[in-house]
């Protein structure tokens, strides 16, 4: 059960991170038959990279619409995400990650309990930082489809592939402006698209170091379990 969970969120990071912690450092370099990815989407994703890091705080509201094959609207939900230096919290109505760079809470409300574990930099944990340093250059084949408007914005559409082709997902399209990614599409197998969408980003405000420790006097009779 607390496997099953810490996967869910695990997998919340992974697609609400393609958002906006995008601190993307590719270099194309991808198994050996495999092709290359397009030298004018990697322009696009360094412009994204370098602005990223002038930000020493990111907080953004986000989005997601699930939509089924046919393009039945399945499921919506909004949260927040936020972001200082190697901390990050995920927040969900009813999920939240916190992380202050050495261990990692997931609590579940429904449940109301916290699992407690490391953050190990050198394993396969997922954390935003570690996706967008170098996971996409090594995951991904990428390439520049042109400008599209989105709402009443024209954005660069980046078209992501994964080399790995037992993914469950076969493409994800990023939308870019001003050298902000605001919106992300990712295409299942199964025909079910997730779109993650910036209702509101703010790299100004400061944020506190306490955003980012799980507080158990907050949340009164959680049961916690301590994987450390």
């Amino acid at each position: 059960m607390y496997e099953n969970r810490l996967l869910i969120m695990k997998n919340l990071i992974l697609f609400t991170a393609a958002l906006f912690f995008v601190h993307l450092t590719m270099q194309g370099q991808v198994p050996k038959g495999m092709g290359t990815s397009d030298p004018k989407g990697k322009a696009v994703l360094d412009a994204v990279s370098k602005r990223f890091k002038t930000f020493k705080n990111v907080q953004a509201k986000f989005n997601l619409k699930i939509e089924n094959a046919s393009g039945k609207v399945m499921g919506t939900k909004a949260g927040m995400v936020y972001m200082k230096g190697t901390k990050y919290r995920v927040s969900l109505p009813d999920q939240e990650i916190f992380s202050d760079g050495n261990k990692v809470w997931t609590y579940d409300s429904d449940a109301n309990e916290v699992t407690i574990s490391k953050l190990d930099p050198e394993a396969n944990s997922i954390t935003p930082q570690k996706l967008f340093t170098n996971f996409y250059d090594k995951d991904f084949l990428y390439k520049l489809n042109g400008e599209t408007k989105v709402g009443t914005k024209m954005m660069q559409e980046i078209e992501l592939t994964p080399v790995d082709k037992t993914k469950p997902f076969f493409k994800v399209l990023l939308y870019v402006n001003n050298n902000i990614i605001y919106l992300s599409k990712v295409f299942e197998k199964t025909g079910n698209r997730y779109t993650y969408s910036i209702s509101n980003l703010n790299t100004t405000s400061a944020v506190s170091d306490a955003m980012f420790i799980f507080d158990a006097k907050k949340f009164p009779d959680v049961e916690v379990i301590d994987l450390l």
